[in-house]
């Protein structure tokens, strides 16, 4: 599958997956911010994407940056369509206790390119039952 950028800002840097076999390409700040704990901010990429119609960019967060500093995706997995050719920015948000620094150039995120089915849409007036039925919401409990 072909993915098509383009760079809209002179810092831009066109994503990559940092190994073999990775599942995502880091995706990297042209901005320089301060991201306050309990804040979130909209962080620009410096990209236009173009997609395959048969397919979606999903923006997920980085597992360190989770992990060592709160920071992460608030609408992750964050969703872009094949026909969108705005800027693609993230949403991040800060969940640790101290500011994060972000500096053109970091890697923010994650975009892992998956096939997307479309559904056949139709109205009914009864669902099959199942097994699950109405259960949701931690219906089967915590403890395996």
């Amino acid at each position: 599958m072909r993915v098509l950028f383009k760079r809209i800002h002179p810092d831009a840097q066109v994503p990559a997956y940092a190994h073999d076999g990775d599942a995502g390409m880091d995706v990297r700040s042209v901005e320089d911010l301060v991201l306050a704990p309990g804040k979130r901010a909209l962080v620009k990429t410096g990209l236009v994407m173009e997609l395959p119609p048969e397919a979606e960019a999903q923006v997920r967060p980085r597992s360190g940056l989770a992990l060592k500093h709160g920071i992460t995706v608030l609408n992750s997995p964050g969703t872009i369509d094949s026909g969108y050719r705005g800027e693609v920015g993230v949403i991040l948000a800060n969940l640790g206790e101290e500011p994060f620094k972000i500096a053109k150039g970091d890697r923010i995120a994650q975009i892992v390119i998956a096939r997307v089915e479309r559904a056949e849409i139709a109205e009914t007036a009864e669902v099959a039952q199942s097994e699950r039925g109405e259960g949701g919401f931690g219906s089967t409990g915590v403890k395996q």
